[in-house]
């Protein structure tokens, strides 16, 4: 925007609280201008796109895109979802069960709300109950983060998700399933060829490859391009731009390097 049109947006409404009425005036041109310059941004992009010849790779990728859907059978509340929580890996056991029901406790009252997780309790404060194990309202508020309406709102709930976690077991991280030398070893090289690739077009490397593609090709090492079609997220043109490199690729001995000569057809 500031590139075609001379505009900077600031930025310091994305986390207000936008269902509290009146919105203010400046909220309000907020609104306006997140979205007033985007058709004809969208016309200019569509315009270097169709010069630069990269129209087709857009369209692919928004297929891709497109065609991504939640699993169904995992639609509800995910049980790991809080080792995601910055810090979560360094708790011990008994402090991570402790998190993961005061995240539990966080998730139902923002989908009960309907408002985002963040704006119910902040992940910092999570952490140091989870870390302080309060259990009186004396103690909880003195965690950093627990204001008087939080307490008022909370208090009484998370004090009892805290007692919940500390009866519970305590909660190990998941182990990552390690992938055979082989296939990491495929892994490895691809990886590099996309950095190498994506830095000879100046784009960011999941504009070459997305990640998930990587590993099903490290996995299924496909020889022909009868094979290459079977790849997810592996469209015809990046099939027909990328495919001869990829099953050089497949088919280099252990150890070798990732590009080589193949950056000599550019495309």
């Amino acid at each position: 925007l500031d590139t075609h049109f001379g505009v900077t947006l600031n930025k310091k409404f994305q986390r207000a609280d936008w269902k509290r009425r009146p919105l203010t005036p400046e909220q309000l041109d907020y609104a306006r201008l997140d979205t007033h310059y985007l058709a004809a941004l969208r016309d200019k992009q569509i315009e270097a796109l169709t010069v630069s010849g990269g129209l087709p790779e857009v369209h692919e990728e928004f297929a891709r895109l497109a065609r991504l859907r939640a699993d169904p059978e995992s639609a509800g509340p995910d049980p790991a979802k809080f080792w995601r929580v910055k810090g979560a890996r360094d708790l011990s056991p008994a402090q991570a069960a402790v998190l993961q029901a005061v995240f539990a406790y966080r998730e139902q009252q923002a989908e009960r709300n309907d408002r985002p997780p963040f704006m119910v309790m902040a992940e910092a404060g999570l952490m140091e109950i989870a870390r302080r194990a309060p259990r009186t309202p004396e103690e909880l508020q003195h965690v950093p983060g627990m204001t008087p309406d939080q307490m008022r709102r909370h208090g009484a709930a998370v004090l009892q998700a805290v007692e919940k976690g500390l009866a519970a077991p305590g909660a190990y991280a998941p182990q990552v399933s390690r992938e055979t030398d082989e296939v990491q070893d495929r892994y490895d090289r691809l990886h590099t060829w996309r950095k190498e690739r994506a830095r000879a077009r100046g784009v960011e490397s999941d504009v070459i490859l997305p990640r998930t593609a990587l590993w099903d090709l490290a996995r299924r090492t496909p020889r022909t391009h009868d094979e290459l079609a079977a790849i997810a997220d592996f469209g015809p043109w990046r099939r027909a731009t990328y495919g001869d490199e990829i099953l050089a690729l497949m088919g280099a001995p252990r150890g070798a390097s990732g590009s080589g000569n193949l950056f000599s057809d550019e495309r």
